[in-house]
């Protein structure tokens, strides 16, 4: 079934979530883009309800601050779109009532990624899509969605037949409890603190002065669900179900952006300079390309920004036709909250 419902000019949006990360960012964005919301509900836990958030204001919203309410199936009664990152369980919780409220859900979790039902959108890549939602549209992984935005006029140039992607995935991608174990155990660290004694609670090992070959779980075949993400999401978005995708997702002492390292193998022959002129005509990226002047995309100077962006392009000579790159993105901010946000613009009118 394709949704029919018609989006307003101006929608009710409700944030859930909205005291997470994800959700205070999805606010920021909904600012920064003057998305022209007529009103703007921040949800929660019950034990979140009531406390004040702040709100720059945005299309009829003023600022100031939302009060935010607990996340019930009633609360979605009289909301157009409902921006969500509550976590999976939540989500599949609350498909039904977003749905039959007439709300289309746009999710950030895993939850709904891979049901044939469901669009995986990347506005930059796939905006058709959304067009055949039956009310849930899906947020892709973040390292996926900064991966398939820089292939996307890569693949317009010539078909793509392998991708090996090596991700540098910040700690904040793992939640704030991970930042701050970042910022403890570094301080800890420094100060002469044995390894032994360092509390380690929200990764597998020490992340401070560290990498960490292991994000998510371990599946059958050894690699982690989150490389499988990477895997799967990419065919799906890309509508093209050959290309071969092999990942390995590293977690790296970095406070927020991801780095990927990408090797890209196509079916023609694709110049460095046609690589480069489509990624500067490219929506969403940013070339950042100058060797002599040590010019590159660096996670410690592209916190807070949009888009993705790309330099270290160069020739790969191992295959026949083959180019490799570097990308950086704030997976908070493309990777998370302006994606789903860009996908809500959208749906309007």
């Amino acid at each position: 079934m394709t949704w029919t419902k018609q989006m307003p000019a101006n929608p009710v949006v409700a944030v859930a979530g909205a005291t997470g990360a994800v959700g205070q960012e999805f606010l920021r964005v909904l600012h920064d883009l003057d998305f022209p919301a007529s009103e703007v509900r921040a949800l929660a836990s019950a034990r979140s309800a009531g406390k004040k958030v702040p709100f720059a204001g945005c299309g009829q919203v003023p600022a100031g601050e939302l009060t935010v309410q607990e996340m019930t199936p009633a609360s979605f009664e009289g909301v157009d779109i409902a921006l969500f990152s509550a976590g999976s369980d939540v989500s599949q919780a609350m498909r039904e009532a977003v749905t039959a409220a007439g709300a289309v859900m746009i999710d950030n979790s895993s939850a709904f990624r891979m049901d044939d039902d469901v669009p995986l959108v990347v506005p930059e890549v796939n905006p058709a899509d959304v067009a055949w939602h039956n009310g849930v549209i899906a947020n892709p992984n973040c390292s996926t969605i900064q991966m398939v935005a820089a292939l996307k006029p890569l693949y317009d140039l010539s078909p793509i037949k392998r991708v090996v992607v090596s991700t540098y995935q910040a700690a904040s991608g793992a939640g704030a409890p991970a930042m701050a174990e970042l910022y403890d155990q570094t301080r800890a660290f420094l100060d002469g603190t044995p390894d032994d004694e360092l509390t380690v609670s929200a990764f597998q090992h020490r992340i401070a002065f560290n990498c960490i070959p292991h994000i998510d779980k371990f599946l059958e075949d050894d690699s982690t669900k989150e490389e499988w993400k990477m895997v799967v999401e990419t065919k799906k978005i890309m509508g093209d179900p050959a290309i071969q995708v092999a990942a390995t997702c590293v977690r790296v002492p970095v406070l927020r952006c991801h780095g990927e390292s990408i090797n890209v193998e196509f079916a023609d022959e694709v110049t460095v300079e046609a690589a480069r002129a489509a990624l500067e005509a490219a929506p969403g990226i940013t070339v950042m390309d100058d060797p002599a002047a040590c010019s590159y995309p660096m996670p410690g100077i592209l916190a807070g920004t949009d888009g993705t962006f790309v330099g270290r392009l160069r020739r790969d000579p191992t295959v026949e036709h083959g180019l490799a790159f570097w990308n950086v993105a704030d997976q908070i901010r493309k990777g998370a909250a302006l994606n789903a946000v860009q996908i809500a613009e959208l749906l309007l009118p």
